[in-house]
């Protein structure tokens, strides 16, 4: 307590929010107990904010546009690191749409790049079969940076078959 602090909250001339320790409330739920700031999450700082459906596009063009060049190399560090970019600036009501999309929207950009960079069906259909088996533990990595991002971002997947047993 510092000199021009009483020991009544309604006489101190330094409000309970700027003094040094003071938490301020939040309110509660039913069953919560701790009082305390909000916990902290993984939010961007700028304003750009994407949608579900914005977000799978960005990553679907993104997939498309690097599996054209050929570079195998480019076109999976490329999808990892549009995994990472786009969950992260995506509003936090599209993370589902967005946590179930990346191997789903690899697939799709390997099968256009191959359809249009291919000479016959046969040609392509070889190609994206192989860029599969090639590009696995990239598609692992990026499905896997995806969940972990969303995660903490504060996503929570609400799985129908726990939440009966929870009733």
């Amino acid at each position: 307590m510092t000199p021009t602090q009483t020991r009544n909250p309604a006489r101190n001339p330094i409000p309970a929010r700027s003094r040094p320790g003071a938490t301020t409330a939040r309110p509660r739920t039913p069953g919560q107990t701790a009082v305390g700031p909000p916990p902290r999450r993984l939010e961007p700082k700028g304003v750009f904010r994407l949608t579900g459906r914005g977000a799978i596009v960005a990553l679907f063009l993104l997939c498309f546009l690097s599996l054209l060049t050929g570079w195998s190399v480019l076109a999976d560090a490329a999808f990892v690191c549009g995994c990472g970019v786009v969950t992260y600036y995506t509003k936090f009501a599209g993370l589902r749409n967005v946590v179930v999309c990346p191997p789903l929207v690899f697939l799709a950009g390997c099968i256009c790049a191959k359809a249009v960079t291919s000479s016959g069906r046969f040609a392509a259909a070889e190609g994206i079969l192989v860029t599969l088996g090639t590009s696995a533990p990239w598609l692992f990595t990026g499905t896997g940076l995806t969940i972990l991002i969303a995660l903490g971002r504060g996503f929570r997947p609400v799985i129908p078959l726990l939440a009966r047993r929870a009733r």
